[in-house]
């Protein structure tokens, strides 16, 4: 759901590391920036300065964990929880 109004500082990190993946323009939607890209990369940029965070695109928000977690694999389980 996207933001009614910008996010700032840490919200804005959260938010458009949450959805960095998905490309800035969805990220700027989403983190409440409309289609306005070039202030959603500045305030962006701003808030991870002051987060001591090297940011220079979006792409570097996606961390090694995040990498992991898409890819894909067998998911091992009992087929009831008497079985554990």
């Amino acid at each position: 759901m996207a933001s009614p109004t910008p996010l700032k500082g840490l919200e804005l990190v959260d938010c458009a590391r949450a959805n960095a993946k998905q490309g800035a323009e969805t990220a700027a939607e989403l983190c409440g920036y409309g289609g306005n890209l070039r202030t959603f990369k500045q305030e962006l940029k701003q808030a991870c300065e002051d987060m001591g965070v090297t940011f220079n695109e979006l792409s570097d928000l996606i961390t090694d964990q995040d990498m992991l977690m898409n890819m894909e694999g067998e998911i091992v389980a009992p087929d009831t929880p008497t079985q554990l």
